[in-house]
């Protein structure tokens, strides 16, 4: 049985029209259960602040949801990274939706008994999802060559967008079906999210084979094999740690500032009076600005380059922290553009960043690799979530988003640091 399956593996490295079929095929089902993910992940994080300023009855610990959610995924991360690289993508991701499915279920019945205990135990693990949607990324590039890898990861993130914007719309509709079966309001997205990561898992652990993760293994050793190759060349190649320096850099920076000013812009708009329903507009257009310009930008990363879209993302997040912090608190308009370049920048960044770290690991090494940078990424999301409530019940949410801008600014020098040397 395994000798056959390791020949059926062996026919890709011999066929390379079945490579591009299986290639192909790979981002397709990625991208479907990416659909899933993005309505799981947008969900949540639409109403996570809310929920917690409701059962704690303050602001300052409003960022706490955004933080737990975005640590359980630091750890997801780490682990489902160890998984993918000892038993594939497919073991590995769906294994992380299914736990960040069975998450958002805690969240609901926390709501309903009004623990707050249980809540943050289950947002703990509601960031199994969060880190899986992400690392699904990866999935769509372990059989593409370099010049198609930003394309891939974009292919991938686009079809987040369809989920990922049904979400957050779907607020106002998941929070009166939860009431209506005897849930709280601001629970209702997340019965959302438990159905929808628990089909992405589910699509994963069905469609995804053969697994590309391990084809690309096999590829590889086939090349170490028969190609005559200098070891200190191959080392190099394998383990370049400036391209994982400056890519893992890129995507932290995105995801404190991202996550920061997205996290607190629903308390904020809450003050000033604006409904449910506002709320999930403003956060459907920043949500769509993180995925729906994926194609286009994965495009310009393969063909400009990653150092001038990591540029990019730190101009345009700078934009995107001042109008947020000068805009009117009234002006629906300007939040939805402040937010729209909030998801914009941190687009740019994510893909730039992603595709340095592929550039800069072999399969041998790569899911493991990436699995222990989005912990990183988490990390400096969680420290963003739990400081942007502190900073805006101590100062003020414009406070908050001018910081957060100019914190942007520190991917320029990063970026021609590497470039000199």
């Amino acid at each position: 049985m395994l000798g056959k399956a390791q020949e059926t593996m062996d026919t890709y490295i011999d066929s390379p029209e079945k490579l591009k079929s299986l290639y192909k095929r790979v981002l397709i089902v990625v991208s479907l259960s990416q659909v899933f993910g993005g309505a799981g992940l947008a969900a949540g994080i639409t109403v996570g602040a809310l929920l917690a300023q409701q059962m704690l009855g303050t602001d300052a610990y409003a960022g706490v949801p955004s933080a737990l959610f975005t640590l359980g995924s630091a750890g997801a991360a780490f682990i489902v990274g160890k998984l993918s690289q000892r038993y594939g993508r497919r073991i590995g991701l769906s294994t992380g939706f299914i736990v960040g499915g069975l998450g958002a279920i805690g969240v609901v019945i926390a709501a309903m008994m009004n623990s707050v205990i249980l809540l943050f135990a289950s947002l703990l693990i509601y960031g199994a999802g969060t880190a899986t949607n992400l690392q699904a990324r990866y999935a769509g590039t372990d059989l593409a060559n370099s010049k198609q890898r930003a394309t891939a990861i974009s292919t991938t993130m686009v079809m987040t967008t369809f989920g990922a914007v049904a979400g957050p719309n779907l607020v106002g509709i998941m929070g009166e079906f939860a009431v209506s079966i005897g849930v709280p309001s601001l629970a209702g997205p997340f019965i959302l999210s438990a159905t929808a990561f628990i089909l992405a898992g589910l699509v994963l652990f069905i469609m995804l084979r053969p697994d590309p993760l391990e084809i690309a293994k096999r590829i590889e050793a086939h090349k170490q094999k028969y190609e005559q190759k200098n070891k200190t060349e191959s080392f190099n190649k394998a383990i370049n740690k400036r391209g994982l320096t400056v890519g893992a850099t890129v995507m932290v920076l995105t995801q404190i500032v991202m996550v920061a000013i997205m996290t607190m812009t629903p308390v904020h708009m809450k003050h000033h009076g604006h409904g449910l329903s506002e709320v999930g507009i403003v956060i459907g257009f920043h949500v769509g600005a993180m995925y729906l310009p994926s194609l286009v930008t994965g495009i310009l990363v393969d063909k400009v380059g990653r150092t001038a879209m990591s540029i990019a993302s730190g101009v345009t997040l700078l934009f995107a922290g001042l109008f947020a912090a000068f805009a009117p608190s009234d002006s629906m308009v300007l939040l939805i553009v402040a937010l729209s370049l909030l998801g914009l920048g941190w687009n740019f960044g994510l893909i730039s960043g992603t595709a340095q770290i592929v550039d800069s690991t072999e399969p041998s090494t790569r899911a493991k690799t990436q699995g222990k940078i989005d912990v990183l990424v988490a990390l400096a999301g969680a420290s963003g979530g739990a400081l942007s409530g502190m900073v805006v019940a101590n100062a003020s949410y414009a406070i908050l988003s001018l910081a957060g801008g100019l914190l942007s600014l520190l991917l320029i020098p990063v970026v021609i640091w590497s470039r000199k040397a």
